[in-house]
C-alpha cells in the first residue's frame, strides 16, 4: 500500500486525460465538458421556436402567419448559426485531450453567450416586425456571435500554446488550419455587424453568407498519411 499522502499515478498515465496538471489546475477529461455544452446548446436552439408566437387574430390566419416572416427569418438564421457553434465546438474538442480550469472557465463564458442567443434573435424579429430599431437589433445579434468567435479563438489559442492539452491526432498544419478558420470568423462577423449598423439588411446578408461558407470542411485539419512506396514501383 502507498504511504499516506503519497500521490498515485493516474490510471490513464501521463499521456491520458487527467494524467497531468498545468499552472491552472488538474487536467480533466473533456468528455463532461462536451456533454454539458451539448445540453446548453440543445436548450438554446430549442428555445428559438418558442419565440414564434401564433397570430392572435385567426379570422385571416394565412395573412397572420405570413406577417410572422421576421420571426421565421430570425429563427432560421439563429438556428443555423447555433448549429455551426455546435459543429465547431465538437471540431475543437475532438482535438482537445484534456481541459484545465482556464478551458473550463472560457467554455462556461462561451455557453453563457449561447444561452443569450434566443433573446438576441427575438429582439431581431421584433424590430423587423415593428419597423423600428433594426440597426441596433442587427448589431446586438451580430455582436453576440462575434463574441462567440472571439471565445473560440481564445480557447484554441490557449490550447495550441500548450500542446499537452491537444491530442496526438492533429499535427501543426491541422492546428494552423483551424486557427485560420476561427480567425476568419472574427473578421467576417465583425464586417456583418458593422454593416448592420449602417444597412441592417446588408449586415444580415453578410452574416447569412457566413453560414454557407462555414459548413465547408476545414482543409488540412486532418493530416493525410503518406503512402509507402514499394520497391520497384515508379515514383
Amino acid at each position: 500500500m502507498p504511504e499516506a499522502g503519497a500521490m498515485t499515478e493516474s490510471p490513464h498515465g501521463s499521456d491520458g486525460p487527467g494524467g497531468g496538471a498545468t499552472s491552472f489546475g488538474v487536467e480533466r477529461d473533456p468528455a463532461r465538458v462536451v456533454a454539458f455544452s451539448d445540453g446548453v446548446i440543445a436548450i438554446a436552439i430549442t428555445l428559438l421556436v418558442l419565440e414564434i408566437r401564433p397570430p392572435h387574430d385567426t379570422s385571416d390566419l394565412l395573412h397572420g402567419l405570413a406577417a410572422l416572416w421576421p420571426s421565421y427569418l430570425a429563427y432560421v438564421l439563429a438556428f443555423l448559426l447555433i448549429g455551426q457553434v455546435w459543429a465547431n465546438h465538437h471540431l475543437m474538442f475532438d482535438h482537445i485531450r484534456s481541459a484545465d480550469r482556464v478551458v473550463l472557465f472560457l467554455n462556461t463564458v462561451l455557453l453563457m453567450d449561447v444561452a443569450f442567443l434566443p433573446f438576441a434573435a427575438s429582439v431581431l424579429a421584433e424590430t423587423f416586425r415593428d419597423g423600428h430599431g433594426q440597426r441596433t437589433a442587427v448589431v446586438l445579434f451580430g455582436a453576440a456571435f462575434e463574441l462567440l468567435a472571439i471565445l473560440f479563438n481564445v480557447i484554441w489559442g490557449y490550447v495550441r500554446r500548450d500542446r499537452r492539452l491537444l491530442t496526438a491526432t492533429i499535427d501543426s498544419a491541422g492546428v494552423e488550419a483551424i486557427k485560420r478558420r476561427f480567425r476568419l470568423a472574427l473578421v467576417w462577423l465583425a464586417i456583418g455587424t458593422l454593416l448592420g449598423a449602417l444597412l441592417p439588411v446588408l449586415g444580415l446578408a453578410v452574416i447569412a453568407a457566413f453560414i454557407l461558407y462555414y459548413w465547408l470542411p476545414i482543409a488540412g485539419e486532418i493530416a493525410v498519411p503518406k503512402r509507402r512506396r514499394h520497391p520497384g514501383h515508379p515514383k
